[in-house]
């Protein structure tokens, strides 16, 4: 399956800067393991980010819980679940094979 993960801060932008670097760190593990594909900021990047991230729901809600921005409390996740009916060539190899 393919996951939009929607992170809005719940905190002012001065509560979430330190927990920064540990975002930063749990970013780079999720994406070197597969399971996120992007991730970026919201424009204005005061809302919050998204993320797209593939695999069972299971092991994405897993994944965000364990988000610094999450554990603080200063920042909360919306997960939306799509399955992708038209997909790019160029984009199907980076789903899961049943797509």
């Amino acid at each position: 399956m393919l996951h939009v993960l929607l992170v809005r801060y719940t905190a002012p932008i001065d509560q979430v800067t330190p927990h920064v670097p540990g975002h930063v760190a749990y970013l780079e593990r999720w994406h070197a393991d597969g399971t996120f594909l992007l991730s970026g900021q919201t424009v204005p990047d005061s809302i919050g980010g998204v993320i797209l991230a593939v695999g069972p729901r299971e092991h994405v809600e897993k994944a965000a819980a364990e988000d610094p921005f999450a554990v603080a409390g200063v920042a909360e996740y919306e997960i939306v679940t799509v399955d992708p009916g038209r997909v790019r060539d160029d984009l199907r190899a980076l789903l899961p094979k049943s797509h």
